[in-house]
């Protein structure tokens, strides 16, 4: 029994030393296969910093005002009579807007009339009288003065009239009604919003330092997320004499057409003052930056020093200017004539090997112009 016992343990230490030969001799083999493997290149396109002129500009937000805008509301109270717009109408200068009762008055100026007609008549006697030196020259001129007071009372309340008829007092847009047939409306109740479109203004600062290049007639650019991709063409026409305390910054304004009227007060807008002078910079597609809290970077696309050869890119930190189109310019860190990768630049790590396709890659420019999708 003993000897069939040992006889068990040999065939079972056998058996586990065969398959612990096995697994060395496999796990040797991917250790050899570890050390010759190579991770395969990364498929990229590139671009090359190039020297671009660029025109000198300030940008700077601002926001959209009409050249003329008011909250029209009735100057006197009175009940609504008549409301002669719709909501969003454009009107011309001296459109009935809304009428307000004026019944009462109408009935106090034909009674104020009446008397201003009597006063006359009894004037134009007196007059004939005092030729024949009938009446006195003070009854004349007590006459004279009743009929200046009646006719007065008459203006007095056709000013009332008036102001209860209320008018556009400029062309423009209308907003939304604010009020209803038959209210009862308080003094200073708003109507509706009147704005002229046509033109607009565009209101901005900058900081004091751009104060000797600032001058009226220079061409202003505009941009709103509102309209991707299109810019609005104006001047700078007022420069604000003084300066905020607070901020030390100018104000400014520029003047648009705005034909189409796609402006709107209240709009807030992105200004970009063309200055005459050109710049040049190093430029480089917007796409090979790379953004990070520690910093921008690029990678840098160079030959390869090992046996192997090819292409790998190397991360390397920039100090970036302003942006144009598609473009944006280095300050730092790069120097005319190095490739850099331009998409792709999110699968690579410093030193990673490369591989360059730009056939799919699109163009970049300073001026693009992207299709409405």
């Amino acid at each position: 029994m003993k000897r069939k016992i040992i006889i068990a343990l040999v065939v079972v230490g056998a058996v586990f030393a065969g398959l612990a030969g096995v697994k060395a001799l496999q796990i040797g083999k991917l250790i050899g296969s570890a050390k010759t493997f190579t991770v395969p290149p990364e498929t990229i396109s590139s671009a090359v910093a190039q020297e671009q002129k660029w025109q000198d500009t300030l940008t700077a937000v601002g926001s959209i005002s009409a050249a003329q805008g008011v909250t029209v509301a009735a100057e006197v109270a009175g009940t609504v009579t008549e409301i002669a717009f719709e909501s969003g109408a454009v009107v011309a200068k001296g459109d009935l807007l809304v009428r307000l009762d004026t019944s009462s008055e109408a009935a106090q100026l034909r009674a104020a009339e009446a008397e201003a007609e009597l006063t006359r008549l009894n004037l134009d006697r007196l007059l004939k009288l005092r030729e024949s030196n009938v009446v006195s020259q003070s009854e004349v001129d007590t006459a004279e003065a009743a009929l200046k007071q009646n006719q007065a009372n008459a203006d007095a309340i056709r000013a009332i009239i008036e102001k209860k008829t209320i008018r556009a007092p400029f062309a423009g847009r209308l907003g939304i009604r604010l009020v209803n047939l038959g209210e009862s409306l308080e003094a200073r109740k708003p109507i509706v919003s009147l704005q002229s479109l046509v033109p607009v203004y565009g209101d901005f600062s900058l900081p004091q330092q751009t104060l000797s290049v600032l001058q009226t007639g220079l061409v202003v650019q505009v941009s709103s997320d509102a309209y991707p991709g299109e810019k609005f063409i104006g001047e700078v026409t007022a420069i604000n004499p003084e300066l905020d305390s607070t901020t030390r910054a100018v104000r400014l304004q520029a003047t648009f057409a705005n034909t189409n009227q796609l402006l709107r007060p209240g709009m807030f807008v992105r200004m970009e003052i063309v200055l005459p002078g050109e710049q040049t910079v190093l430029a480089v597609p917007a796409t090979a930056i790379l953004s990070a809290p520690f910093g921008d970077s690029v990678y840098v696309i160079e030959q390869s020093t090992n046996s192997a050869g090819g292409l790998v890119a190397r991360q390397q930190f920039v100090r970036t200017g302003r942006p144009l189109g598609d473009f944006v310019s280095i300050v730092t860190g790069l120097k005319p004539g190095d490739r850099v990768v331009s998409s792709g630049l999110f699968k690579l790590r410093n030193g990673s090997g490369v591989v360059v396709n730009n056939e799919i890659a699109p163009k970049s420019s300073t001026t693009p112009n992207p299709p409405n999708g």
